[in-house]
């Protein structure tokens, strides 16, 4: 090790880091024999010159409120991340770094941020950290409007994303970059890997299009560096980006992916694969490294990582100071800002009254939106909006004002038609910290959401989903927008909690569980009307809380209906009549299957006993996962297919859904 330090004497201190950072990367995918050595050769110093020169950052205090943000949105090139973790001060050894990719080490394949500390979101599917980005960028602007005063500068900072062609080819980046632009977010500075090179080969193949152009009608600030390893021009464009304060920044830097490797520079085939042995030689040689060198950190790599390390902790300490200053001139903001940010929940947030029981009742929806106006009033972090549709979602707010350009501090957010950047930009607020965020859509559109769904619930993102006209209940609107098979695709995602409340109460509950949950959550309510049962005949709407429970039902019961949503009022008017009849039974609600899956095996077993086989489900979606509860011999009454257009009313009676199948379904049971 001292000849490698002997060797590498005389090389410029920023070359010296930009190569390491290089060979840390490659011998990374070496010793793992998979990953993507390509990208953090192409962008190791546009990410030095961020990490060393420009980002505001404390190594030894990760979770720092007033960090820049930094999101590495080509996920795939995580090696470079982690070498520069491990370059910069933060608590990720040598040791992690050559068990790469390897189990339950603390460097997997794609950047995770659950498991390691400075990775601020979990990145690999494309053009997602780009939109989680645009969350940070929202989040940072909010939190600075509501929070910073004359003399106190508690929230001031940027958020830096590094993408390449393929985030940029993604849908979900264009609907994000577009409301970026709109917004004005011009705390966000993406720079953009522009190699030309996709995993098929040149981007001549797919991808034509003039991106700084592009991001220009996006109403983006675009910025060219003609050389990928010139490290001034990259500061200058960056430090351009910081002087304007009007637009977002997208700096397209010029590089040459597998950089410095002599037979793969330029190749799709240095993407995804590692160099091969000889091949790293002959790259470290390219590079001034000693060629036997593995795994290695130079000594004045070292120094100028500790050097940096006391620069972010004095950077924490002065704000640290300032914000001390704060507290003694605002108590009550500073406390507010400190609950949120430390994820805890106000008093008394919960203190709402029930709704009264009405016959007539009301749709689930319209009693979200009465709750959202009492939670509002009591959770400043509570901030989202809809998919354009806010006023059928009766998610908007107008008390909280809406949040754009010229007024930060308001927390009704217009995300236009744009459901895959909307969930994604939600899962970077939440991911920020300081906030629980919603987006709103019809459930037949969740499928655009999906994926950031199931990202959110991997990282722990604790969002808020509600989808209304959750059913073929929504009537004249059809096929296209009913959803027969969502609820069944959305209960199998784990880590998140899919809630389908019966009425107005346990939509309150719902709520309130999904305000409580460290988990993400979905609402799926109806348009419908559905009655508010009177709770004084019925069991309390808190059982919600363990996913199912006995709404009403005898002594010794011979059958067992389960329902959920809008269908609990079916199943209610077939227990009626059986009952009227002499037969003993029970009904059970069940708005979360998975919930209740949880529950220990006495109290699953006392709602569903297990001697009770005559057994009946009613829903107006697919059987598929039903079959779990209902077991062999049980009955579903539900959608077999796509619906119909046509009134909600007329396609309940044509598709069989009523309390008469129901009826008959328990009368007609048979062993």
């Amino acid at each position: 090790m001292k000849a490698w330090n002997e060797h590498l004497a005389q090389m410029d201190i920023d070359k010296l880091e930009v190569a390491s950072l290089r060979t840390l990367s490659i011998d990374m995918v070496q010793a793992a024999n998979s990953g993507h050595p390509g990208a953090p050769m192409g962008c190791a110093p546009m990410a030095h010159v961020l990490w060393s020169r420009i980002m505001k950052l404390s190594p030894k205090q990760a979770k720092w409120w007033n960090r820049d943000r930094f999101v590495l949105s080509n996920g795939h090139a995580s090696a470079l991340l982690y070498a520069l973790l491990h370059c910069n001060g933060f608590d990720l050894s040598l040791d992690e770094i050559k068990r790469f990719r390897q189990w339950q080490s603390r460097t997997p394949g794609h950047p995770e941020n659950y498991i390691c500390e400075g990775v601020e979101t979990t990145t690999g599917p494309l053009g997602q950290g780009f939109a989680n980005a645009v969350g940070f960028a929202i989040a940072e602007s909010h939190l600075a409007a509501k929070y910073n005063k004359d003399g106190h500068k508690l929230i001031d900072h940027y958020t830096y994303a590094i993408c390449g062609d393929g985030c940029l080819m993604e849908g979900v980046s264009a609907e994000a970059a577009s409301l970026a632009g709109h917004l004005k977010l011009a705390k966000l500075v993406v720079l953009y890997d522009d190699n030309s090179i996709t995993i098929d080969g040149g981007t001549e193949l797919s991808f034509s299009e003039n991106v700084p152009k592009r991001f220009e009608s996006y109403g983006w600030n675009t910025i060219t560096v003609k050389d990928g390893n010139d490290l001034d021009e990259i500061e200058a464009a960056i430090k351009k980006a910081q002087a304007q304060s009007e637009r977002p920044t997208l700096i397209s830097v010029k590089t040459h992916i597998g950089y410095g490797s002599p037979n793969l520079q330029d190749s799709s085939k240095v993407h995804g694969s590692p160099l091969g042995a000889e091949e790293i030689k002959l790259t470290k040689k390219a590079y001034g490294w000693p060629e036997d060198a593995s795994f290695f950190v130079p000594d004045r790599v070292a120094k100028a990582r500790d050097a940096r390390v006391a620069k972010g902790e004095a950077l924490y300490k002065t704000w640290q100071e300032g914000f001390e200053r704060y507290k003694a001139t605002y108590p009550e903001l500073a406390a507010e800002l400190e609950r949120r940010m430390n994820g805890v929940l106000p008093q008394n947030w919960n203190d709402i009254p029930a709704f009264e029981a009405s016959d007539k009742g009301m749709a689930t929806r319209a009693a979200l939106g009465k709750i959202m106006h009492e939670l509002h009033a009591r959770i400043p972090e509570l901030m989202g909006g809809s998919a354009d549709l806010a006023e059928s979602n009766k998610t908007l707010v107008p008390s909280s004002g809406r949040y754009s350009h010229d007024r930060r501090d308001g927390r009704n957010i217009y995300f236009g038609v744009r459901e895959h950047a909307m969930a994604a930009i939600c899962n970077g607020m939440a991911l920020y910290g300081g906030f629980i965020p919603y987006g709103a859509t019809f459930l037949a559109f969740s499928d655009y959401m999906r994926h950031c769904i199931r990202l959110g619930a991997l990282e722990g993102a604790h969002c808020l989903w509600i989808w209304t006209h959750d059913s073929i209940g929504l009537g004249e609107d059809g096929p296209t927008h009913q959803p027969v098979e969502h609820l069944a695709s959305l209960r199998v995602i784990p880590q998140f909690y899919m809630l389908r409340p019966g009425d107005a109460n346990e939509t309150l509950e719902a709520m309130k569980f999904a305000l409580k949950s460290e988990h993400p959550v979905g609402l799926a309510l109806s348009r419908q009307n559905c009655r508010v049962l009177d709770r004084s005949k019925y069991a309390a709407a808190s059982g919600l809380e363990r996913g199912a429970y006995v709404l009403i039902g005898d002594e010794n019961p011979e059958y067992i209906i389960i329902a959920t949503g809008s269908e609990v009022d079916i199943a209610v008017d077939a227990y009626d009549r059986l009952k009227a009849e002499g037969l003993r039974g029970r009904v059970v609600s069940m708005p979360c299957a998975s919930l209740f899956d949880e529950q220990d095996q006495s109290y699953k077993d006392e709602v569903l006993p297990k001697s009770i086989k005559r057994r009946v489900a009613v829903e107006a979606s697919l059987k598929y996962g039903w079959e779990r509860y209902l077991g062999f011999s049980g009955s579903f009454v539900g959608m077999k297919g796509f619906g119909a257009s046509a009134p909600a009313e007329v396609l309940y009676q044509k598709f069989g859904i009523t309390s008469q199948a129901v009826y008959e379904a328990v009368k007609t049971w048979e062993e």
